[in-house]
């Protein structure tokens, strides 16, 4: 290896070399660690993952050791990727970087972006083959191992204190220095040291490479003899013995540290302020632009002028590295600060000063606030922020401002796709902020909003329900009925009631939400046309797709020109109107409107932002509605591996779209697939939404005819009568769904032979249609052609013809000549009817 102080020979960087710190010039012997890492790391086949893990206490070195063998064998990969570990968070944001580099087919959201990433690795389906993932400073192995690549030709290399990853993986202790190790790096310095110099004052630091580089550096910069640096060593180690800043390490190593904080404070005051404001921050890069600015709230009198001062600030950062107490990351512009570090700062504050530094770091964090967590451009920062707003307990403050941010990084993750990270933080926030500023403060309200939301994103619906009226009973007690946070609660109530199946009590509540918002803010107002939005979301559900339709035409067409043609909830309820259009039964029409609304999506936002992947959905299912069975499949079996890889398989949405799929499936006559994801879908909605929701009965109706079509016609009569009762319970025999169930369990008693029944059933229903849907529905149309054919089978020819010959003409006038229906029916083939769930 290169001498000491010298820097280190080029070498050859992979086609992907992403966020490597910088090698430290400064690397001193670990020859036998570097070559047993390389020894394990190739131990393994070539088509499986080793993770590796390096552990030990901090300040061994075990990220520099890491660093410098990335650095020696990079010549060995195609790409290299160094993931910072020691949060969640920071893993994926990584992730979704590297998704970025590697130019997979997702956008920067993280949950298409993670999955992608370890599928695109695991499978190879990237150029870059040889591989190293680098998860830095990783917590426990459970955390962390959910995101490695399940297998392919790659290697993974862990750094962590943990030393449970020896259960789980091939482990290198990383221990101290050996002594010739410590005395190589002291001599190499060129600090006008000898042997026996240096041996003591290895002795002394105990080997630890931190403590180490810390003592060369105070050497390089005082000059001090060896003589006085030992005595006032161990001076201050007896001060370490009384305040006990870290109870891990050596006193003589805290005190090591203690001697130049102290020399700090004499040279620059500010220099040390600004390191113990950055004591309360995430052990990882700290951005510059931090510092830089003058704080909207002072910090203080020494402080503030070195933050509005760049050269200024600049010096107390040199001041800083000069005595290693951190380091400047000059290819992110970051400084970063060595948690051993951070705990004697913290250590040798007084209560005071611990208070007073962690304001002055949220001072800072929220100086750095972007303000617009949905916005794409402004996530990165995002992420720069949150492990520091974790780590400096930001959600404590009372600071206004820091609590914007927060809220903000609780909208960020939403919006970054990382729902359970908000959840998470929102629920952290919202009991402090409830226990500090007050259940009923509007702020405490509306995270609370927020975090009802969050809860029904994440499936936890009961969990939702309860909070959600909870807030609603606040705002109505301390704000009153008009206001706009009230109605905005009631507006989350109603969704609730929606998710568990109480529709007519939503509609009604969405009407006077809609009436108070009508009256208090005019029809064209943003938050009027979101409740209005609500409300035919209701609608469909109730079966009122007539009201429906004419309320979203009208709520689409103030959209537009309040927000825009190409607004997101524009374009929202343009999907609202043509799913109502297409229940009223104009399925050509509907899918001829989809089409385009989806390559609108495609060309705005991609191909898998939410509202793409939703208009996708909805497209499908208008095409297999039209007769573009083969379409619909094709973009059924895309959307649903979109939603899979994105949210999981227990996603309402993923239901919804295997739901879909189940039926085109069944349409393409694979009986046993269409089977196997129609079970799979009643069993999950059982389990979410229980046995007698409408989506639960809904899968159970298609269900039906499946097994029927496989010859199980007493087990599909039997799931049809069930669910007929109960949606004639629930919703009323003239629900389209419930009519759609009626349709079907004629068919099945058609099967058994029972041709009275099936006739009595398919008459009842066939009027019943006529009068909901009208003559020309396609519902009621089938219930034409089963009609028919219930007449031929008892005999009746003659009637069952007339009624058929009618059938067609209609069919062929609402449908075409080559639709699957049309077709279907000139065959005398029985007309089998689907259910889609209705959007809650």
């Amino acid at each position: 290896m290169p001498p000491v102080g010298t820097t280190p020979p080029l070498v050859r960087l992979p086609q992907v070399w992403g966020e490597i710190p910088q090698r430290n010039p400064n690397f001193t012997g670990r020859e036998d660690l570097l070559r047993v890492i390389h020894d394990e790391l190739n131990r393994s086949q070539e088509t499986a993952v080793l993770p590796q893990a390096l552990h030990g206490m901090g300040g061994v070195g075990k990220s520099q050791v890491a660093i410098e063998y990335v650095y020696r064998h990079s010549a060995e990969y195609d790409l290299i990727w160094w993931v910072p570990a020691e949060q969640e968070g920071q893993i994926l944001a990584s992730f979704t970087q590297l998704a970025q580099q590697l130019k997979l087919d997702v956008g920067p959201e993280v949950n298409t972006a993670v999955p992608a990433v370890r599928d695109a690795l695991s499978t190879g389906r990237t150029p870059y083959k040889n591989w190293l993932l680098v998860f830095d400073n990783a917590e426990a192995p459970q955390s962390v191992k959910k995101f490695f690549p399940t297998v392919g030709s790659g290697k993974i290399l862990v750094t962590s204190r943990d030393r449970d990853w020896t259960r789980f993986t091939r482990s290198v202790e990383v221990d101290v220095f050996t002594r010739e190790e410590s005395r190589d790096f002291l001599l190499g310095r060129e600090l006008g040291l000898d042997g026996e110099d240096a041996e003591r004052l290895a002795d002394a630091l105990g080997d630890l490479p931190l403590a180490i580089e810390q003592a060369a550096a105070w050497r390089a910069t005082t000059g001090m003899p060896i003589e006085e640096y030992l005595d006032l060593l161990e001076q201050k180690r007896i001060d370490v013995l009384e305040t006990s800043p870290s109870p891990d390490y050596p006193d003589s190593v805290a005190a090591a540290f203690e001697l130049s904080l102290e020399k700090l404070r004499e040279k620059n005051p500010a220099a040390l302020q600004l390191l113990q404001i950055c004591s309360f921050f995430a052990p990882e890069p700290i951005s510059r632009d931090l510092f830089a600015g003058s704080p909207v709230a002072p910090i203080s009198e020494e402080l503030d002028p070195v933050l509005s001062d760049r050269f200024r600030l600049s010096r107390a950062i040199r001041d800083i590295q000069k005595y290693a107490l951190a380091k400047i990351d000059h290819a992110r512009d970051a400084l970063q600060i060595h948690r051993l570090v951070q705990a004697v700062l913290v250590g040798r504050m007084t209560d005071e000063e611990r208070v007073h530094m962690r304001r002055g770091a949220h001072t800072l964090l929220a100086n750095g606030n972007p303000n617009n967590p949905s916005r794409p451009e402004e996530w990165r920062r995002y992420q720069g922020l949150r492990p520091h707003v974790a780590v400096s307990r930001a959600v404590e403050s009372a600071d206004p401002r820091v609590q914007d941010l927060v809220f903000g990084i609780v909208q960020f993750l939403y919006y970054w796709g990382d729902h359970p990270g908000s959840e998470q933080l929102a629920e952290e926030a919202h009991g402090w902020w409830a226990k500090t500023r007050g259940a009923f403060h509007p702020e405490t309200l509306r995270l609370a909003k927020w975090l009802g939301w969050m809860r029904w994103v994440n499936g936890d619906f009961a969990g939702a329900k309860q909070l959600n009226q909870r807030t609603l009973d606040l705002y109505q007690e301390h704000i009153g009925d008009r206001d706009e946070g009230t109605l905005d609660a009631m507006y989350m109530v109603s969704i609730d009631l929606r998710t568990a199946g109480e529709f007519v009590a939503a509609r009604d509540l969405d009407e006077r939400i809609l009436t108070i918002a009508r009256q208090e803010f005019g029809r064209d107002d943003p938050a009027t046309l979101i409740f209005a939005h609500s409300l035919g979301v209701s609608l469909r559900l109730t079966g009122e797709f007539k009201r429906a339709a004419e309320l979203d035409e009208d709520t689409h067409r103030r959209r537009q020109m309040i927000l825009g043609v190409h607004d997101e909830q524009t374009l929202n309820t343009l999907n609202a109107l043509l799913i109502d259009r297409r229940e009223l039964g104009h399925y050509l029409e509907a899918a001829r409107r989809q089409d385009e609304l989806y390559h609108q999506h495609l060309e705005l936002f991609g191909n898998d932002k939410p509202s793409t992947l939703q208009a996708a959905r909805y497209l499908a299912i208008a095409r297999r509605k039209a007769g573009d069975h083969p379409g619909a499949r094709a973009l059924a079996q895309d959307t649903l591996d979109r939603y899979t890889r994105r949210y999981g398989p227990d996603y309402p949405r993923t239901i919804a779209m295997a739901v879909n799929y189940a039926v085109d499936l069944r349409h393409a006559g694979e009986l046993d697939r269409s089977l196997a994801y129609t079970v799979d879908t009643f069993e999950r909605y059982q389990r979410m939404f229980g046995a007698n929701h409408l989506y639960t009965l809904s899968v159970r109706t298609n269900l039906a005819v499946v097994l029927r079509l496989m010859g199980d016609r007493e087990e599909a009569r039997q799931h049809d009568a069930a669910a007929l009762a109960e949606l004639e319970r629930t919703l009323g025999p003239d629900h389209a769904v419930s009519l759609i169930c009626a349709t079907n369990l004629a068919s099945d008693l058609y099967a058994l032979g029972r041709f009275q029944e099936a006739y009595e059933r398919d008459t009842d229903t066939l009027a019943r249609s006529s009068r909901v849907l009208g003559d020309e529905h396609p519902s009621t149309l089938a219930v034409g052609v089963n009609l028919a054919l219930d007449l031929r089978a008892l005999g009746r020819a003659n009637e069952g013809d007339k009624i058929l010959a009618d059938t067609m003409l209609r069919l062929r006038a609402t449908l075409g000549d080559r639709h699957p229906a049309t077709l279907n029916a000139l065959q005398s083939l029985r007309a089998d009817c689907d259910v889609d769930p209705t959007p809650i």
